[in-house]
């Protein structure tokens, strides 16, 4: 698939510097005080509000170009929720990913309610444009009164043991949350988790079921996929 990158006209800063700091907040638990000491270490003189201001520009759109390379939604949607704390109030992560840990879609909602379930799910269901064959989550009633009324043809099943997937994609999640000692509100977590959710997994490949020469192999080819969106490719290395 062609890729078409955003556009950088009027950043003084080169293509790849830019995107290389995109990468490396999006990628590791790092604050932007700690993209620009590495920046810097590499003689690259860049403001942490800069970085900042990258991020917030070019993340989404990033994340975006790599969901469109992503092959069709499985048939199997795994959906689960948590609460994280935004400015000292409690607010709920929904999440949702197939059967081959594909993240489809996560949204952050003040409740986890039927009318909080009802809302994701049609929302997952205009983003993938599809009807998926079977959905598995957690014993939350919510999911059943909204998958009643919402996809009735659809299996339903329902158990804390079936749903191990859904639950391991949070962990990323929370390493980052950790690291950004909370997030300062709805919307600034709902744009960085939606950028964050398809930047870090497209560099998380199922290491543990690869040799080391296939994981290199692979990361290859994913670091070559982000040269190509991000329009850096054929540009020269940043020092």
């Amino acid at each position: 698939m062609e890729a078409v990158s955003p556009s950088y006209k009027g950043h003084r800063y080169p293509v790849e510097v830019i995107s290389h700091c995109v990468w490396l907040y999006h990628r590791f638990p790092l604050s932007f005080r700690e993209v620009e000491e590495l920046m810097l270490e590499r003689g690259i003189v860049v403001s942490y509000e800069t970085i900042r201001r990258w991020c917030g520009k070019f993340g989404q759109a990033y994340a975006n170009a790599l969901r469109r390379r992503e092959p069709q939604a499985g048939d199997k949607w795994h959906l689960d929720e948590v609460f994280i704390k935004i400015n000292g109030e409690q607010k709920y992560l929904w999440r949702a990913v197939d059967q081959y840990g594909n993240v489809l879609d996560i949204l952050v909602q003040n409740r986890r309610d039927k009318s909080a379930a009802r809302r994701f799910l049609r929302r997952l269901m205009k983003k993938t444009c599809a009807v998926p064959r079977v959905i598995v989550t957690d014993k939350l009633r919510s999911y059943g009164a909204a998958h009643r009324e919402v996809m009735p043809s659809v299996e339903h099943r329902q158990s804390k043991y079936l749903n191990n997937r859904a639950e391991n994609s949070h962990q990323p999640t929370r390493q980052r949350e950790r690291a950004m000692k909370g997030f300062r509100s709805l919307g600034g977590a709902q744009r960085f988790l939606s950028a964050f959710s398809g930047i870090s997994p497209h560099f998380r490949p199922s290491r543990h079921l690869m040799t080391a020469a296939t994981h290199r192999a692979e990361m290859s080819i994913r670091f070559a996929i982000w040269d190509q969106i991000t329009g850096t490719a054929g540009q020269p290395t940043a020092p």
